[in-house]
């Protein structure tokens, strides 16, 4: 059951994300917390891991050590620690900065040894995320990556090892299902992914032969595509 704790952290959520829109888009950033924290909660999650879910990137895009401060004031120190855990940063911790790669790797690290609590709510994310990646991928094709500090093979590889990093924790009934549906839409957004660097490789091979034939004068760029074929 939802009570005050729930409230503070919405409020929370709200003052600290109300200006800040999903990457390259009008959506308030606010609605991905709200899809996280209802996809939390329709798995078992209770007050606390709801509050997280609402929270889980306020630390990391809002504020850093100072906002885990105040998150551990208003609604107490599982949620604190919970958002904690579910970051890959913490700006002011005074802790040396690092590259994307090398924080996703101890992320992933840590996923596989976390909490259930800190699962659930990770696997929640990360299956809107995807959904959204997936989604978006079908009305702007490989315009999407331009969207991230990293780009599709990264993008692709960082939500595929989320999803094998969570398999591999311990079993748990409220996971189970979120991270089966987090699976299927990694390998969707796999497939569309490597069917655009396809694309992407054969234009560039368009232009790079556009004026060039083969030994039989057929022109050069459907050789590729034959040897493609033949495989």
């Amino acid at each position: 059951m939802l009570n005050e704790k729930f409230r503070r952290a919405l409020q929370l959520a709200v003052e600290l994300h109300h200006k800040q829109l999903r990457k390259s888009s009008d959506v308030p950033y606010v609605g991905h917390l709200l899809v996280v924290a209802g996809t939390v909660l329709e798995h078992g999650g209770d007050e606390d891991e709801t509050a997280a879910a609402l929270l889980h990137d306020a630390v990391e895009d809002q504020g850093g050590l100072p906002t885990l401060a105040r998150i551990r004031e208003t609604c107490g120190e599982r949620v604190a620690n919970l958002v904690e855990a579910l970051s890959d940063r913490i700006p002011g911790s005074g802790r040396p900065r690092r590259g994307w790669r090398t924080r996703k790797e101890d992320y992933i690290a840590h996923l596989a040894t976390a909490d259930d609590g800190v699962r659930l709510v990770s696997c929640a994310d990360k299956l809107h995320n995807c959904r959204a990646m997936v989604h978006d991928y079908r009305s702007k094709g490989d315009a999407l990556w331009e969207r991230f500090s990293a780009g599709r093979e990264e993008q692709v590889w960082f939500y595929r090892a989320c999803a094998t990093a969570l398999r591999m924790a311990p079993p748990s009934a409220r996971v189970e299902p979120l991270l089966e549906e987090l699976e299927d839409t990694v390998a969707e957004l796999e497939l569309l992914a490597e069917r655009g660097g396809l694309a992407h490789a054969m234009a560039i091979s368009a232009w790079a032969h556009a004026n060039q034939r083969d030994k039989a004068g057929a022109p050069y760029v459907l050789h590729p595509i034959r040897i493609m074929l033949a495989q």
